[in-house]
This record gives structure tokens, C-alpha cells and sequence, in this order.
């Protein structure tokens, strides 16, 4: 935007720059999105410009602390930070700006509490401060702004219950504070503000029993959205929510409800969020919902059929089912459909052939589910879908190549039971992320050209019929966004050249800070997250599930159970971020790289069943993440290096190597041999000459007492009269 800004021209005609035109001075300032950098120092020539209402840096990276200077744009009405990197804390002389009417520092990384000072902004309209890091108690200061129309305090540090006179907030219209800490129970005087359209409170620590039962008459809600809190006394009775005769959004998720098999909503709604809340039957209120376009019923104990009224609601957009005991065929899908989750029910039958005339699908997830038959040939635009997750199904024959749309992010047919060969096509998703196949009957050989897809972070080819070398010379080697690479229990074969994992940028970087320990842990995604990846890794020996939308922590490579041959590549050394590193079960020759030692992250290694010799690099020991190894059944030699992290392992895994010794194992090192022997015929020595200084000790106080005694019975019969 600032390409405009040249010297010897007026500012008033650059871009972003507005100016009054009487005066000529300048009034607004709008360089959102601008790629600028650099903090806002104090004496920054900004703050020289006193004459403006309108500031809006936005998103970019200013960052730093926003300085107390901030106060001389006197006249400022519109203050605009949001997603800036600011940081430390927000300065008091923020509420000098007594003209200000809307103010947005949200998304930044600012420490501790709202200043006080705040409470001197009465023009205040608007308060953007989601996601700010904000902490401290609800900021009772904001209770004195009597023409706040939108607060937004969600997604930060907050504690503590809210004050119980909200209502002197009366023209308050959005109030957003989820995603903190808030508990206690929810004040009463909330319901109460006559203006209030949108309440947030989802995801905090609410407890007690939610009464709304005397809320206005004159209410004007149409957003509620309580769900994810703590609520308990009890089962809530769904009907008292039908005071709100505005009401389009309910968001009433992990609250237990009673509802009413003849309940009739007075007004339509649009988005209705019920998971989790302990419902058995499909609410049938729904039957008449002809606006509503979101629906989650997930994770509750819905047994049965759908009914067939409700596939034919003429607005659904978003669908989630998922987490139910739903059974039968699924049979059709509503035409306007674009997301629809279905996983983890007892769906049997084919997938419907319907799906094929959706023009809108975007994400379709039938996990989990008993489906069998083959995956529909889709030949109609079926360029729409992003996500794909088929898994756990018992799908047959092969996967079409007419089923995969251009525009998928993450496909996942695990579990199941497709063969032939790995769509080709797959080569136009130029935005795949995820691609999962693992556990089926797909024979063919590694897929090169999957290396061209700039996007690719997570590839699971595990337990197929793969086979063939994994390097082509002259073929590119690298997968530069590559995280977790798991190709293992096929019969790929082959030597690694050293160099052939010189081109994995993405497991190479080097980050600031580590991320703490995942040994032995899984990993759930966010609830918010309309859909969850799947990944098995197996960390310690163990095969561990990982659920979740995103896995950037899990830097993984697994080519165990395969047939490679020569040495491990030493370019596995540029690999920083590794965290699992499994190359079991194959027939890898050749020393152990010392450079495995740079993996400073490195947290599980398993080389076991291979044919490697040599020593263990003994600076492998000075690894300080790595809580698990195994180096059996190999053809290691010489001493086990003596370092904790070594010795804390169990004895099995450095067994069946006829060559190594040293601790753990029981056998002993050769000099550590003779250095025992010579010590044991020191210590027996030793306890030899101890015997006899203690016998002649022994027979010289016998001699000295043997006199001394007969002395005394000679004194006492002298004595005797």
C-alpha cells in the first residue's frame, strides 16, 4: 500500500493517507494488512500527528510495547492494533484519549491487567480485546462506560466471577468473554440489559444452576451460546429458553437436558449447538426448523434411525451427528449440504451415490462406522470436497481416481479394505496436508510424485503392500513440509543414499523454544474443530493414537518392518526438530552415525532388527530429551556408554547384540574384567590381613588378661580375712 508514499508529493494523495480537506491535515491513517515491521518507537513522528481520528495499523508486525505517547493524538476516535505482536503492558495513558470511541488491541501479547485509566474512555463504544493475554479479574473499570455497545474480552487469561450489576452496561448490545476462566454462577443482571443481542460465554469454568427463568420480556437476544462450561444441579429443563422469543443461535453444549418429545420452538432458529448434552432421542422440534443451517447433535446417546423429515430441511448447511449410536443406511444427504460429520456411529450399507450430485460438499467424515461396498465413482464436478475421512470402515475394491477433487486438504481411507494402486490424481490436490491409506491392501510402488505437492506435512503409507525402492536417482529426494512420515510395515527396499534427507526443510528448521515432552502421551484436538485428523505412532515400543486437527509439534519419521539395505543416510543428522525416530526391522548395515547426536529433540529412537555394527556413539548419551531406545538384535559391539540417559534403559534393549557389554547388561567389559579380578584379589588380601591383625589382636589381649586375672584372684584371697 505504501508503494505510493514518494517524496516531492502530497501525502494527501497516498494510499491509506486521508486528509481534512479544509485544513490539509491529516485525519486517517489506514494501513492494515500493510506488511510493516518494526515497534512504535515513542518519539515516532505518528504520534506528531495530532490532528487524527482514524488510526488503523492492523496486522502487521509492530513489534514491541506501545508507548505512552500513544496519548498525544488527542483527538484520536478509532485506535486500531489488532494482530500487531505488541506486547508488555497496555500504558495507562491509553486513557488520556477522551475522544476515543472504538479500540482495538485484540490478538496481541500484552501481560497483566486492564489499567484503570480505562475507566476514563465515557465515549467508548467498542472494545475489541480477544486473544489479547490479558489476565487478572473481570475489569470492573469497564462498568463506568455506560455507551460500551460491543465488549469482546474472549480467548484471555480472566478469572474470577463477574460482577453482579452488568445491567448498568445498558446499551450493550455484544458481549463476548469466551474462552477464559470465569466462574461462579452466571449473573442474572446479564438478561436483564433490554439491548443485548449477542452473549458469549462459552468455555469458561461456570458452575451452578443456570436461571434465566426471569429474564425481560422486553429481551432482544438472538446469540446465547453458554456451552463447555460447568454447570450442574441437576438436568436443565430446555423449555426455559423459550422466553427468548428473538433467539437464532444456541449454543447449549455439556449442559445435561430434558427435552420435551411435544416441545415447539416459538420462532425459528438458525444454529443450534447441543453436543454432549446427555440427549437419547432426536429432538423432534426440529422437524419445523425450516431456516436453520447449523446443527451439532454430536456426542450424545441418539439411538436409531434419522428420520426422514430431516434430510429434507431446505437450509442445512453443517451437519454434525458424529458420536451417536445412529444406525441403518445412510441412505441420502440434504442437497444444500456443504459440511457433514457422521463418524462414530453404526451407519451400515453403501456410502449413498447422492453425494455425488452435492454441488457444495466441503467436508465429509463417516469414520468409524460399518459402511462396506466400494467408494462411489464420482464423475459430476466433484471438485468441491476439502476434507475426506473414510477410516475404520469396511470399504472394498479400489479407489477411484474420480473421486478425488482438486481441492482437498486432508484424505483419510485408513482401515480399511481398498487395493490397487494410490490415485494419481492425487498429484492436482496442490493444498493436500494430510494424507492417510494406512492399514489397507493397497499394492504399489512409493508414490514419487507426491513430492511435488507443496503443502504435504503428514504422509502414512503403513501396513499396505508398497513396495520397491523409496529413492529414484534423479528424482527429487526432498519433502520440504514434511512432519510425520510413516511408510512402515510394506516391503519397500533398497539402499538410502546419505544425502536423502537433505531436502526435509520443514523437520530441519530450528525452533526458539522446545515444546514439552510427548513420551507417552495422546494428544486430543480441539473441541472447536469441525473435524479431527488421525495418526498411530509408535512411540516407546508403543502404538499410540494421536487426535487432533493439526500435529506441528510431532516431527516423525517410521520406515520400520520394510527390506532396506546399506547404511542409515547421514544427512538423518540435519533433521533438528525429529522427535520419533523408528527404523526397526529391516536389514540397515553399517555403524550407527555419530551424528545422531545432533538430534537434540530426539525423544524415542528404535534401530532394533537391523544388521548394524560398531559401536554405540557414546555422545548419544548426551541426549537429553531421549527417554527411550532400543538397539537389540544387531551386531553392536565394545561398551555401552556410561551416560543416564543410557543406563536408565531396560535391559532388553541392548540385548541380543553378542558384542556389547557393559552395564545394564550383566556382562562385563574386558578390562572392567581385570580390573575386577585384581580388585577382588586386593579385597581378598585386604580380608586376610584383617583376619590376622584381628587374631593376634585377640591373643595379645588374652595374654594381657589371662595375668591380670589370676593377679586379681592372689590380691583377693590375701585380702580375704
Amino acid at each position: 500500500m505504501t508503494e505510493t508514499w514518494r517524496n516531492n508529493t502530497d501525502c494527501c494523495s497516498w494510499d491509506g493517507i486521508s486528509c481534512d480537506p479544509k485544513t490539509g491535515k491529516v485525519v486517517e491513517l489506514y494501513l492494515m494488512n500493510s506488511f510493516l515491521s518494526g515497534p512504535l518507537r515513542y518519539d515516532s513522528s505518528l504520534f506528531r500527528l495530532q490532528h487524527l481520528h482514524n488510526v488503523n495499523l492492523g496486522s502487521n508486525n509492530l513489534s514491541g510495547m506501545l508507548p505512552d505517547s500513544i496519548e498525544n493524538l488527542k483527538h484520536l476516535r478509532v485506535l486500531s492494533l489488532g494482530g500487531c505482536n505488541l506486547f508488555g503492558k497496555i500504558p495507562s495513558s491509553l486513557g488520556n484519549l477522551s475522544h476515543l470511541t472504538n479500540l482495538d488491541l485484540s490478538a496481541n501479547d500484552f501481560t497483566g491487567e486492564l489499567p484503570g485509566s480505562m475507566g476514563n474512555l465515557n465515549k467508548l463504544t467498542e472494545l475489541h480485546l480477544g486473544s489479547a493475554k490479558l489476565s487478572g479479574n473481570f475489569p470492573r473499570v469497564l462498568l463506568n462506560l455506560s455507551s460500551l455497545v460491543r465488549i469482546d474480552l474472549g480467548y484471555n487469561q480472566f478469572k474470577g466471577m463477574l460482577p453482579s450489576n452488568l445491567s448498568s452496561l445498558s446499551k450493550l448490545e455484544y458481549f463476548d468473554i469466551s474462552g477464559n476462566s470465569f466462574s461462579g454462577t452466571v449473573p442474572s443482571s446479564l438478561f436483564m440489559i433490554p439491548s443485548l443481542i449477542s452473549l458469549y460465554l462459552r468455555v469458561n469454568e461456570f458452575s451452578g444452576p443456570l436461571d434465566i427463568g426471569n429474564i425481560s420480556s422486553q429481551s432482544n437476544l438472538q446469540n446465547l451460546y453458554i456451552g463447555e462450561n460447568n454447570f450442574r444441579k441437576g438436568i436443565v429443563d430446555f423449555s426455559i429458553f423459550l422466553h427468548l422469543k428473538s433467539l437464532e443461535g444456541l449454543d447449549l453444549s455439556g449442559i445435561h437436558l430434558n427435552i420435551s418429545s411435544t416441545l415447539h420452538l416459538p420462532s425459528p432458529i438458525d444454529m443450534l449447538m447441543l453436543s454432549s448434552c446427555n440427549i437419547s432421542e432426536f429432538p423432534m422440534f426440529l422437524q419445523n426448523q425450516t431456516n436453520m443451517f447449523y446443527l451439532d447433535i454430536s456426542a450424545n446417546q441418539i439411538q436409531g434411525q434419522i428420520p426422514e423429515w430431516f434430510w429434507r430441511l431446505p437450509a442445512l448447511k453443517f451437519v454434525n451427528i458424529a458420536q451417536n449410536f445412529f444406525s441403518g443406511e445412510l441412505t441420502m444427504l440434504p442437497d444444500s449440504i456443504e459440511h457433514f460429520l457422521g463418524s462414530d456411529n453404526q451407519f451400515s450399507g453403501e456410502i449413498p451415490r447422492s453425494i455425488c450430485e452435492l454441488d457444495n460438499l466441503a467436508i465429509l467424515v463417516l469414520s468409524n462406522n460399518n459402511f462396506s461396498g466400494s467408494i462411489p465413482r464420482c464423475f459430476k464436478n466433484f471438485n468441491t470436497i476439502s476434507i475426506l475421512h473414510l477410516r475404520n470402515n469396511s470399504l472394498s475394491g479400489v479407489f477411484p481416481e474420480e473421486f478425488i477433487s482438486v481441492k482437498l486438504i486432508s484424505l483419510d481411507v485408513g482401515m480399511n479394505w481398498l487395493s490397487g494402486q494410490l490415485p494419481k490424481s492425487l498429484i492436482n490436490c496442490t493444498s493436500l496436508e494430510f494424507l492417510n491409506v494406512e492399514d489397507n491392501r493397497i499394492n504399489d510402488t512409493f508414490p514419487f510424485w507426491l513430492r511435488s505437492l507443496p503443502g504435504l506435512q503428514i504422509l502414512v503409507l503403513r501396513f499396505n503392500e508398497f513396495h520397491g525402492p523409496i529413492y529414484s536417482p534423479g528424482s527429487s529426494m526432498g519433502f520440504p513440509t514434511l512432519r510425520i512420515f510413516d511408510i512402515s510395515e510394506n516391503s519397500f527396499t533398497g539402499v538410502l543414499p546419505s544425502e536423502y534427507f537433505a531436502g526435509w526443510t520443514t523437520m530441519s528448521s530450528v525452533r526458539v523454544a522446545r515444546f514439552d515432552s510427548i513420551i507417552g502421551f495422546a494428544v486430543a484436538g480441539s473441541s472447536q474443530a469441525p473435524y479431527h485428523n488421525y495418526v498411530v505412532l509408535t512411540i516407546k515400543g508403543l502404538k499410540l493414537a494421536l487426535v487432533g486437527s493439526g500435529f506441528k509439534i510431532y516431527k516423525s519419521i517410521d520406515v520400520s518392518g520394510n527390506k532396506f539395505e546399506g547404511g542409515i543416510p547421514e544427512s538423518i543428522d540435519l533433521l533438528k526438530e525429529l522427535i520419533i525416530l523408528n527404523m526397526s526391522n529391516n536389514a540397515f548395515t553399517g555403524h550407527i552415525p555419530p551424528s545422531l547426536s545432533n538430534l537434540s529433540d530426539l525423544q524415542s529412537l528404535d534401530l532394533s532388527q537391523n544388521i548394524l555394527s560398531g559401536e554405540i556413539p557414546p555422545d548419544i548419551g548426551k541426549l537429553t530429551f531421549l527417554a527411550w531406545m532400543n538397539f537389540s538384535y544387531n551386531r553392536l559391539e565394545g561398551p555401552i556408554p556410561q551416560a543416564t540417559q543410557i543406563q536408565s534403559q531396560n535391559i532388553s534393549s541392548f540385548s541380543e547384540n553378542p558384542g556389547l557389554c557393559g552395564a545394564p547388561l550383566l556382562k562385563k567389559c574386558g578390562g572392567e574384567e581385570e580390573e575386577e579380578e585384581g580388585t577382588k584379589q586386593e579385597q581378598d588380601e585386604d580380608e586376610e590381613k584383617e583376619e590376622k591383625d584381628q587374631v593376634f589382636s585377640w591373643i595379645a589381649a588374652a595374654v594381657g588378661y589371662v595375668p591380670g586375672f589370676f593377679c586379681g584372684l592372689t590380691i583377693a584371697y590375701i585380702l580375704t580375712p
